[in-house]
């Protein structure tokens, strides 16, 4: 208790000077896409970029992330490695590049060396039933970062963004500024496209469904139209988060069913495959500044920025890799001084087996409008790194 209330404390001391990292916005801006509710916790990210104290332990963290391939990931890795050596533990860092089979292989070495703590964001988590059991067997506390573990009961805690609200911000967006509830009765609508996240990533389901819970309604009433049918989750996931499946996927659908119209709107649940999208619209010939369409996205980084700058993306989520980090850095900590790791949230993530304790960080939203002040002004990218 005393530990919260220092929290909550140290929260209130620190709103003023949130300019770090993305958990900044000003809400007074409309175009953000953002609501009063999220703009007000805000804070809870706590931005400060701070490590906490250090404790110089000489314990092995193993920490296994899912690809390279990725700019999100490449910074999430090196933010835990920074962060946790800063503390004194020693970091071994593993990328598996999407393969499942080298992420099983990879914790079952990092068990068989006696890490004391495991951080994994997965690749495949069902695949990873039984190195996760090696681990509890062996006594390996084991966090789950950005993704949640299913299916297993040797997960401690899990350190992630609010994923239904990163799907709430997209399609929020989407609502004000094409002005969707006005639409039906000003005689107006839309053809959208959904690209929407990978299957094995339980996250995308997450993101879908508060995007769903937001444009549903003008699905039903003609407002949004799709043109080709694919509004289940089954047909518009993209396995992998692939850019190249997107673009694919993108192109197919221009193809069979906008050849006599254009697409208004794809929301696509990442970065990658707003590329993918890119790729295909630029390949149909659609033009910037003619009939580019609206297009969404998450994870905000230095290619989706420069794209939203020069108007082949309309906005993205922020979700500041260092925030997410040192909230999981503080998991870590809390497990191998045996107390207990700040959580503020018990209800949402059952992973079919139990439901894991969890620090959901808040996720901001971001277009032309407010680049500079979130990523610039907030120390995400320097200006040079995104054209500014």
């Amino acid at each position: 208790m005393k530990k919260k209330v220092l929290s909550l404390l140290l929260s209130a001391v620190m709103v003023g000077s949130l300019l770090v990292g993305c958990g900044t916005t000003d809400t007074s801006n409309d175009n953000a896409g953002t609501t009063a509710d999220t703009a007000s916790n805000v804070a809870d990210n706590d931005a400060s970029g701070e490590t906490p104290a250090a404790s110089a332990s000489g314990q092995i963290v193993g920490v296994a992330m899912p690809t390279q391939s990725s700019e999100r990931w490449i910074n999430d890795g090196n933010n835990m490695k920074e962060q946790l050596e800063a503390l004194g533990y020693e970091v071994d860092l593993q990328y598996a590049e999407d393969d499942v089979q080298a992420q099983v292989s990879q914790i079952e070495n990092l068990v068989a060396k006696g890490v004391d703590c495991l951080v994994v964001a997965s690749v495949d988590s069902s695949a990873l039933v039984n190195a996760l059991a090696q681990a509890k067997a062996a006594g390996i506390p084991v966090i789950a970062y950005d993704r949640l573990l299913m299916d297993t009961d040797a997960v401690s805690y899990y350190a992630t963004f609010d994923n239904k609200a990163v799907g709430t911000l997209m399609a929020q967006y989407v609502e004000e500024n094409m002005q969707l509830a006005t639409a039906k009765e000003e005689g107006r609508s839309y053809n959208v496209e959904l690209f929407m996240g990978s299957p094995d990533d339980n996250n995308a389901y997450y993101v879908y469904d508060g995007i769903m819970e937001v444009i549903q309604k003008y699905l039903d009433d003609g407002v949004l139209v799709c043109q080709s049918g694919q509004i289940d989750f089954e047909s518009n996931n993209t396995l992998r988060w692939s850019q190249e499946t997107a673009q694919q996927r993108c192109e197919n659908i221009l193809t069979a069913n906008y050849a006599d119209q254009k697409l208004d709107i794809a929301i696509t649940a990442y970065d990658g495959l707003a590329y993918g999208v890119r790729s295909a619209l630029e390949g149909a010939g659609y033009k910037v500044g003619e009939d580019w369409p609206m297009i969404t996205a998450q994870d905000a980084e230095t290619m989706a920025c420069k794209n939203i700058l020069s108007g082949h993306q309309t906005m993205s989520i922020c979700k500041d890799t260092k925030i997410l980090a040192q909230k999981c850095v503080t998991m870590v900590q809390a497990v191998l001084e045996g107390t207990e790791p700040e959580i503020n949230d018990t209800e949402q993530y059952n992973n079919n087996v139990l439901t894991v304790p969890s620090y959901l960080c808040i996720p901001v939203a971001v277009d032309k409008d407010n680049l500079k002040e979130v990523i610039v002004d907030g120390g995400v990218y320097k200006a040079e790194d995104i054209g500014l």
